[in-house]
């Protein structure tokens, strides 16, 4: 159902929680691939790569923009992803390589 035929805030809610399962299916991917990352790349150093998590950011905004979505929201959340995301994968790296 599309939100704009929503009628209740238990149709919203609905939603929302629908959103949000897919949203945490896609993370857990996001993360396999993070495993994957740790386990190709030839040292820890090779982890964090400024000018890619500067091109995820901005691919991500650009995505939002088109999309109509608050570009700026989206910055703020793709750079705790990918913080996060770097965090994970070092902590990947450092526990299969020890």
């Amino acid at each position: 159902m599309n939100p704009e035929d929503y009628s209740s805030m238990a149709q919203v809610r609905a939603g929302v929680d629908a959103l949000d399962r897919q949203l945490v299916a896609l993370l857990a991917e996001r993360f396999a691939h993070m495993r994957a990352a740790a386990r190709i790349k030839p040292d820890r150093s090779a982890v964090r790569d400024e000018a890619r998590k500067a091109q995820v950011i901005a691919n991500a905004c650009a995505e939002a923009e088109r999309l109509g979505a608050p570009a700026d929201i989206i910055a703020e959340l793709w750079e705790q992803l990918v913080e996060a995301s770097i965090a994970y994968e070092m902590a990947t790296f450092d526990r299969t390589r020890s």
